[in-house]
This record gives C-alpha cells, structure tokens and sequence, in this order.
C-alpha cells in the first residue's frame, strides 16, 4: 500500500523511520501528472533500492511563464492512483511555504541554488532562472529524502546534466539517469502531451524522425560537423513545426553553452519546438 503523505515534514520523518530500519531509499522527483515514463523510474528505484519514495510538487520556481504555470496538468490522487499500481511505498506533496518556510509563501523571498554551468545555452538560454528553480527544489527534495539515489529520465537531458553536477557539490546522492520512455510512434512521454491539440499530436513523431536522421548521419555518412547534422535535424522538422527554438547537438561530456564548430567526437541530438500553445523538447545520442 502507498504512504500518501501531505507535507515535507512528514515525509522527512517517514524516510527517516525507513532508514533507520535499514532501507535504502530510491527518490524520484516529479511534478505530477504521471505517465509510464515516470512510473519506469519508480519501479526501478523499487527494484534497485527496495524503497521507493515519490514527490509530486508543480514547482513555481522553475516556471518563467505564469500562464505555462498555471495550465500545467495537476491531478494528486490520480497520480496515487497510478503509484499504488508500481508498488510505490511512499508519495508525498507540498506548498512552496512548507518546502521553504523561510519564504512565508513568497518565492522572491527564496535564496536560489547555483545551476552550474550545464544550464547555460539552450534551455537555460530560452527559460531564464528554470534552472536555478530547479537546483533550488531538488537541493531541498533531496535535504528532505536523503535518498541513497534519484532516478530522472534523460528526456529533460540538460537537466540531468544541472541535477548531477548539484548532486556532485552536495556529495549526494547518487544520480541515475533513466532512458526516455516513448509512444509507439517515438513521441516521447511527457506530461505535456496531453495538452497537446489533436493536430500537433499527429505532427509530434516528426521530432523523433529528425533525431532518428541525425543519428543516420552520424553513423552512416560519418558527419561529424554539429553545422552540418543541425541542417540535418531541421529539414525534417521545418515542414511539420514553423516555429523551432533549436535543433542543436553538443558534447555530452563537455557541455558547452554554443555548439562546438569543431568536428565532435561524442554528441547528443537536442530539439525544442513549439507546437501550438505547448513547447515539446526532446533529444538522442548519436555516437
């Protein structure tokens, strides 16, 4: 049976109780609104830790669009729900005020945690201070957990790049970063997609072809120039999605805030497109 537990406090306790029993604790971060993706990772945090702890919490911090922030899909005990079904042990929630009593409920008023420099470019470049919303939320899950590992899904991959390296400065916990889970027709999971109108749903796929065309290069032509794979990857968005906020690559190893204009030796594949009122990301390993 899961745990639902209505607070960080409570839940500091419970994962106390479930250390000092013995437990390893495997965490894994969320805002809701759950899919399979998520659920790959709770089972696998129940598989590789024997404890599985779950946070629903639609952080505002990382919300640089108030309207994106407030359409955000929310539905607590469907997620429950869905987390009874993986043998999830315990899940809980908050406000912005219990997470950061400090702030009496008002987020100017919240000390932000640095990002490091895998926020810069891209994401970081297109959401200013998304990044240090979320460092500043994970520091304070993972102070509230103390989780053995976190397990996040590489679809956000900058992300898991800002979650390791605030991971490494903290000297905890261990980061496992889980493939992205996809749709039969290689849209990956994401709470955004049932946002998604009709129309842009069927458009959707495309994204994963440019990734999927992007990797043939690579492989097969041996194209190593980011230049190069970018035309690559916007050939085959341009006639599905007018409006493309990059199709880029980079060094996975040596994340740098512009593409290298040096021939890469490792790369991974990042989209980010509008698709009507909702922003779709996604990315590949071409090497």
């Amino acid at each position: 049976m899961t745990q639902k537990l209505g607070s960080p406090g409570e839940a500091r306790g419970w994962c106390a109780e479930a250390r000092a029993r013995g437990g390893r604790v495997g965490f894994v971060p969320t805002m809701g609104a759950l899919h399979e993706g998520h659920l790959s990772l709770v089972k696998r945090a129940r598989e590789e830790c024997g404890c599985a702890v779950v946070s629903v919490f639609v952080n505002p911090l990382q919300f640089n669009d108030p309207k994106d922030l407030e359409r955000y899909p929310r539905d607590f005990e469907g997620d429950v729900r869905l987390l009874a079904g993986v043998g999830c042990d315990m899940v809980f929630t908050g406000t912005l005020e219990q997470f950061f009593p400090e702030s009496g409920g008002d987020a100017r008023r919240i000390v932000g945690s640095e990002p490091g420099p895998a926020a810069r470019g891209l994401e970081g470049a297109r959401r200013p201070g998304h990044f240090e919303g979320v460092a500043t939320i994970v520091r304070r899950l993972f102070e509230v957990v103390e989780p053995a590992r976190a397990y996040f899904g590489e679809k956000d991959f900058q992300q898991t790049l800002v979650v390791r390296d605030l991971a490494r400065r903290m000297g905890r916990p261990e980061i496992v970063v889980c493939p992205t889970e996809r749709e039969p027709d290689g849209v990956a999971r994401s709470s955004r997609n049932a946002l998604l109108e009709p129309a842009w749903r069927e458009r959707a796929p495309a994204i994963h072809r440019a990734l999927q065309a992007a990797r043939g290069a690579w492989r097969e032509r041996g194209v190593r120039d980011g230049a190069e794979l970018e035309r690559t990857m916007r050939a085959v968005l341009a006639p599905h999605f007018p409006d493309i906020d990059y199709a880029e690559v980079r060094d996975p190893d040596a994340w740098t805030e512009l593409m290298p204009t040096t021939p890469l030796a490792r790369a991974q594949a990042l989209i980010a497109v509008r698709a009507g009122s909702v922003r779709l990301i996604d990315n590949l390993r071409l090497d």
